[in-house]
């Protein structure tokens, strides 16, 4: 329902709305910096353990709080030496987690990956090229070449210094940051709070059971989004089906605590599309309403009233076509709650198309695409309705009005 402007700045059907908000569809890259602007700044942080700061973004660089390794290691099964060679044995040998004690010029004492180098040790050398006579107490090298001095010894600091920065600000908590934060010696990281998120699925075709049947389909957003919400940094605190009914939807959208409201359909005008009638009644302030992307132009931006305890509100409003909502989560609802999550927003990545890509040819094109290296082929299947094709595929090509360049937009996964 595209309503007029008037000269106090309101929008004739009473919505608050930013200047020019409403006198054209935004274009792609406006509406993802507004998105992303309007934000503010992200949610405050808060000390989490480090199993529960999983998929949050890291609130303050993360530096280290030891050396790594923090004490020279070994890098390989063998014995730790001193000296050239041949060497005499000594010791009952070094497990990783025991302080070993300082070895003598020209002896040798078994050593495992990982345990700490005895003081002394001046290399070690590898399993394979040792020749060890137990009964004489001795160890001769066997290896192609002398063992150079420091080989397979992985000096105290080699990754990194106490108090060097390893992860800037704004980094997502992967597993993988978790594992580097534990060896750097951390127990519980500052993160920004996720941003919570409730889920509004609109329409009274919808089934969330059994086959299509009686002119009603299944709902396939209701599935499809929160994960996709979840890998964007939000909080899902509710997914509720409602009914095309204006007073049950104001209702929803003025009673929900959400950070963010993302409902699906009703962004257009449509006799049962009332999306913008309820923004009005509840007074919001309109940011994006439409934009020149294919699909999923009739999806929309809008400022909530607050909270009763003063938090700030937004409603990402994306139709209601599988794939056209994909794409006003990615144009909208990924930028927003990137920046409420104190993330770095994803940027598409430049590459070349393998073969031709159909653009449009005044809008900003969304198409599924599948990679391969630097190197991007169109799906079938890539209607605003249909998600066969956006299944198969690892990516979203960007593309201008008119086709190329080709941006890409990487989907999430698993």
């Amino acid at each position: 329902m595209t309503a007029s402007r008037t000269a106090d700045g309101l929008a004739a059907n009473g919505s608050r709305t930013e200047p020019g908000a409403l006198r054209s569809a935004r274009t792609w890259e406006r509406a993802r910096s507004i998105a992303r602007s309007c934000a503010g700044q992200p949610l405050p942080s808060v000390p989490r353990a480090l199993a529960d700061a999983l998929g949050h973004a890291l609130a303050e660089p993360l530096l280290a709080l030891t050396d790594l390794p923090p004490f020279a290691t070994a890098a390989m099964d063998g014995w730790a030496v001193s000296g050239p060679g041949p060497w005499r044995l000594a010791g009952a040998g070094v497990l990783a987690g025991q302080e070993p004690l300082p070895l003598g010029r020209d002896t040798a004492v078994p050593i495992a990956t990982g345990a700490p180098v005895p003081a002394g040790a001046t290399a070690v050398l590898r399993h394979e090229h040792g020749a060890a006579d137990t009964a004489r107490g001795r160890l001769d090298d066997r290896s192609p070449a002398p063992v150079p001095e420091s080989q397979d010894i992985r000096p105290r600091g080699q990754e990194c210094r106490s108090g060097e920065p390893l992860l800037p600000a704004g980094t997502t908590v992967t597993e993988r940051v978790l594992g580097l934060a534990a060896a750097a010696g951390y127990d519980r990281l500052t993160v920004h709070r996720r941003p919570s998120v409730e889920l509004f699925v609109l329409g009274d075709e919808l089934l969330t059971r059994v086959a299509p049947r009686a002119g009603r389909v299944r709902d396939a957003l209701g599935p499809l989004l929160p994960p996709w919400l979840h890998a964007c940094g939000a909080e899902l605190i509710g997914r509720r089906l409602i009914a095309d009914d204006l007073a049950a939807l104001r209702e929803a959208v003025l009673r929900s605590p959400a950070d963010v409201v993302v409902t699906t359909g009703s962004t257009a005008a449509g006799p049962v599309d009332f999306l913008h009638d309820t923004l009005r009644a509840v007074n919001a302030r309109l940011l994006v309403d439409s934009v020149a992307v294919r699909p999923g132009h009739p999806m929309l931006l809008a400022e909530l009233p607050a909270t009763a305890d003063g938090r700030a509100r937004r409603l990402a409003g994306v139709p209601g076509n599988p794939l056209a909502a994909v794409a006003g989560l990615v144009t909208l609802a990924e930028p927003l709650l990137s920046r409420l999550g104190g993330r770095h927003g994803a940027e598409p990545l430049r590459l070349t198309a393998g073969s031709a890509l159909p653009g449009h040819p005044r809008d900003t094109r969304l198409l599924p695409v599948f990679t391969a290296g630097q190197e991007v082929s169109p799906l079938p299947f890539d209607g605003p309705a249909m998600l066969r094709g956006l299944a198969l595929a690892d990516g979203l090509a960007v593309l201008p009005p008119g086709g190329a360049p080709v941006d890409l937009l990487e989907l999430p996964r698993r």
